[in-house]
């Protein structure tokens, strides 16, 4: 019998500290909720589910990017939508001034009407903005919108854009005050077609915004239901499954208990040596 190297000991250690190396890990993965926490646990499950979770991040970012953008656009139909009714509104005083038995005063009160509409239809035009940006004509009148565009996924190209030649104002429409202007019947009469030809334009440009934004919106709920699959897929690798680690876990304690209790055994062996020595 041999004491000065106890290997039954060594054994026994060795064996305790792998495994209790191994419950450690197991009760990491408890209270994290994590079946990864570091590179070692699994190197390939790591890089995997990394690569999910920053395109569901960007993804993420495109949903508010779109939701943003819809934002936007239902400003500008709703300011366009207020534009078409004094069109409307416009196009009824025509009517009214373009008949004989309205007198000289009425059609001059209604040519005052009309110019103070077409005013407005430009301060609608100037003041439609989505955080300082013009969506339905320049601030000064002068010039069309630039394009918008819409990022909308996590890739360069995958965008939606507004095409930027919009300018519903009088300049943009044709009808600036100068050109609506009447004094008699028939000059009124003239100007019918003008108002309905700046409608036409108007709901063309008011379209291309429903257009755009019928696509951001589809856009959007195709982009939610993607994150949601890729979040269930980075769950798979990731998340820890709280059943089968917890028999895992109970498994090692009750090994680490029973390598306690064979490392004590191993030592005492060693007394053995002692009854010979009597």
């Amino acid at each position: 019998m041999r004491i000065n190297t106890n290997v039954s000991s060594l054994t026994a250690q060795a064996a305790n500290a792998e495994n209790n190396k191994n419950l450690g890990s197991s009760l990491e993965k408890l209270s994290t909720g994590l079946a990864i926490n570091k590179a070692s646990d699994n190197a390939a499950g790591l890089a995997i589910s990394d690569k999910l979770r920053t395109q569901a991040s960007s993804l993420n970012q495109a949903i508010d990017n779109g939701n943003s953008a819809a934002a936007m656009l239902q400003i500008a139909d709703q300011a366009m939508s207020e534009q078409s009714n004094i069109l409307d509104t416009i196009k009824t005083k025509l009517v009214q001034a373009s008949t004989s038995t309205t007198s000289s005063d009425g059609i001059e009160s209604l040519n005052q009407d009309i110019q103070k509409l077409l005013t407005q239809l430009d301060n609608i035009a100037k003041d439609t903005n989505y955080n300082g940006i013009q969506l339905i004509g320049s601030s000064d009148g002068s010039s069309k919108t630039t394009d918008k565009t819409f990022q909308m996924g996590e890739n360069s190209s995958t965008t939606i854009t507004l095409d930027g030649t919009i300018q519903a104002n009088t300049k943009g429409l044709d009808i600036t005050k100068g050109s609506m202007t009447f004094k008699t019947n028939g000059s009124a009469r003239a100007l019918l077609d003008n108002v309905d030809k700046a409608l036409t334009s108007l709901n063309k440009m008011r379209s291309r915004v429903g257009s755009s934004q019928n696509q951001v919106e589809s856009a959007v709920r195709n982009l939610e239901v993607k994150v949601v699959n890729i979040k269930a897929a980075e769950s798979q690798i990731r998340d820890v499954d709280y059943a089968q680690e917890s028999a895992n876990f109970n498994k090692l304690n009750v090994i680490s208990q029973a390598g306690t209790y064979a490392i004590s055994q191993a030592n005492a062996t060693s007394q053995n040596v002692m009854r010979l020595l009597q």
